[in-house]
């Protein structure tokens, strides 16, 4: 079996950093990351925050802020590879087109369908208000454009099984000519974080493309990535996704959960990939 890939979920989109070990800063970024490095991840999956004091919970498009970021990031951790999100709502995509164009990131996290992202408390009200995450094919096709002008490599984020399906059709259709597949479980309106179901969209996804998992939840979830590990997958985990790790403790950070994912990899009877290793492995045209 091929080596792990192992993906580092850096910090995500809006978690409260005064809350959770969640980094912001392109120092803190830039720490993090070295931490989940030394452990194993080959890989950073990373989103830009707002810089200003008190407002670190909230997403930034700034090219200088993306750049400042990944550069503390790759001088941390020499030869790692820099996958970027693009997720925003509404149709203006101005601000990750960029952000692809000013760091040129080996991969780029492409939100593959759309979503109506919902999640209950246990009194019966909304966590939020319900909102769509809307990602019509007009709007992946101008990702899949930018990608393809910048030369990363789309990651298609798969939030259903309606939208695996449709990465088939997207590389029928000409608009990417890879497809390596992020299935997101966990999200209280998408799929699950369920071992049997990740069996099946074995299934459904492209036969030749590489994939992983997002694995979104508590303790429970790591069955999940054991069972990932098991079937070949690249490994993704970071305090994007979780905050608790096998045992069931909080992690103090990223270091913790890629440790605890490279053990499920060993587990599994696989080492881990180096960034050159996993380069070779992805076909990537390797650091701008």
């Amino acid at each position: 079996m091929d080596k792990a890939i192992v993906t580092c979920a850096l910090n995500g989109v809006l978690t409260n950093p005064l809350q959770h070990p969640v980094p912001v800063t392109p120092e803190q970024m830039a720490a993090s990351s070295k931490e989940a490095y030394d452990a194993g991840a080959a890989i950073v999956h990373i989103h830009f925050r707002q810089q200003a004091e008190g407002m670190g919970h909230l997403p930034s498009w700034e090219p200088d802020v993306a750049a400042a970021c990944s550069e503390a990031i790759r001088e941390a951790c020499p030869g790692i590879i820099v996958n970027m999100t693009t997720g925003v709502v509404g149709a203006d995509v101005s601000g990750p087109l960029a952000c692809l164009a000013r760091i040129e990131p080996e991969i780029a996290a492409c939100n593959a369908g759309s979503l109506n992202y919902l999640k209950l408390r246990s009194n019966g009200q909304w966590a939020w208000p319900p909102m769509l995450f809307d990602n019509p094919v007009g709007k992946v096709k101008t990702m899949l454009d930018a990608m393809k002008e910048h030369d990363a490599r789309p990651e298609f984020e798969c939030f259903d099984v309606g939208i695996v399906r449709s990465v088939g059709l997207y590389l029928g259709a000409g608009m990417c000519e890879t497809a390596q597949y992020n299935f997101v479980m966990g999200v209280a309106s998408g799929m699950p974080a369920d071992k049997d179901l990740l069996e099946l969209l074995m299934r459904y996804k492209n036969e030749a493309s590489t994939w992983q998992c997002t694995l979104i939840g508590r303790q429970e979830i790591w069955e999940v990535h054991q069972r990932a590990a098991e079937l070949g997958g690249m490994l993704r985990t970071g305090v994007e996704d979780t905050f608790y790790l096998p045992s069931g403790e909080r992690t103090t950070g990223n270091g913790q959960l890629i440790e605890a994912l490279v053990q499920c990899a060993r587990n599994a009877g696989r080492e881990v990939a180096s960034p050159d290793e996993a380069r070779a492995i992805l076909g990537l045209r390797g650091a701008a």
